[in-house]
């Protein structure tokens, strides 16, 4: 797992296939908080309503942290199927 102290806000989250996932907001606790205006909104095959709440990726599935982009090491339409969602308890 990369360092999460490296990651901030306005960084572009991709898939390890280059896609993009969504825009960090934060790091809260464990997970990268996305934020509200594209949270999944790019990716393809995404379920529900993505728009106006945040979405959480886990930091577990960070590969790497290079300039102003987070890789996840899965593909994004995989990754959105790790994604929390705000109210999730």
């Amino acid at each position: 797992m990369a360092d999460a102290s490296s990651i901030r806000e306005h960084m572009e989250v991709i898939g390890a296939d280059g896609v993009h996932v969504g825009t960090v907001d934060g790091v809260e606790g464990e997970r990268i908080k996305l934020t509200k205006k594209d949270s999944g909104a790019q990716v393809e095959g995404a379920e529900g309503s993505h728009e106006g709440h945040h979405h959480f990726i886990p930091l577990g599935l960070i590969a790497d942290v290079e300039g102003d982009q987070v890789r996840l090491s899965a593909n994004a339409d995989v990754a959105v199927t790790f994604e929390e969602e705000e109210n999730a308890g």
